[in-house]
């Protein structure tokens, strides 16, 4: 079975609930949505449960506009401004300090793994697993990664014309969102909502909740 799995941002306790449901086997493959880090409790917890899961099961790792933040300050040495107001401050605490985190050379190893996409083919099916989206009509090959972070209405709401049925995360909704060629499953664990696992084989959810809002 291939399981996609929504926005964790730093709860990582309705992580490890969420994968005791799931209880993936041996031939499952897990495939993570992105924002792994920021605004919740422990983004560092998170990321060693990824880390050591990675090491048992099948994994893919997509990369959230979040990861990106990171990746901009710390590799490319940006100004932490946009990071800030997006939840930071939630992750530098988890680790500590920014400098310990600079530090951590194995997560900073994870996070510069992450891709920004990933297809994978489904009883005959092609799936694109992405954080945020594509823009409508551009070839997977010519998508600006920025698009794949960030995008929001302009592709919900549009056909997007690319021969795979998406799979995102990165804008939270009630509840799964399923269109004819789009399946969105960020369900808003860090705002008090819930934390998505969906089947592409045959569409089956698992969910739990936050319990709160961060």
């Amino acid at each position: 079975m291939v399981w996609a799995i929504g926005d964790v941002h730093g709860c990582v306790e309705a992580l490890r609930k969420l994968l005791d449901e799931v209880s993936p086997s041996e031939y499952d493959k897990l495939i993570f949505l992105g924002d792994y880090i920021d605004r919740g409790p422990d983004s560092k917890a998170v990321v060693e449960l990824l880390i050591e899961l990675s090491k048992k099961h099948k994994c893919v790792f997509i990369r959230g506009n979040h990861e990106q933040m990171l990746l901009d300050v710390l590799d490319g040495g940006e100004d932490p401004y946009l990071w800030l107001i997006n939840g930071a401050q939630a992750t530098w605490r988890s680790y500590g300090t920014l400098e310990a985190l600079k530090n951590d050379q194995t997560h900073l190893d994870f996070f510069r793994s992450t891709v920004y996409y990933h297809i994978e083919s489904v009883d005959g099916i092609d799936y694109l697993f992405v954080h945020g989206g594509v823009r409508p009509r551009i070839p997977l090959e010519q998508q600006n990664p920025q698009d794949l972070l960030w995008i929001r209405e302009e592709f919900i709401l549009k056909r997007h014309h690319l021969p795979y049925i998406v799979v995102f995360g990165h804008t939270p909704m009630e509840d799964v969102f399923i269109a004819e060629d789009k399946i969105g499953i960020d369900t808003g664990c860090v705002y008090g909502g819930k934390l998505t696992a969906f089947c592409v084989n045959n569409g089956k959810k698992v969910q739990v909740s936050c319990g709160r809002a961060w």
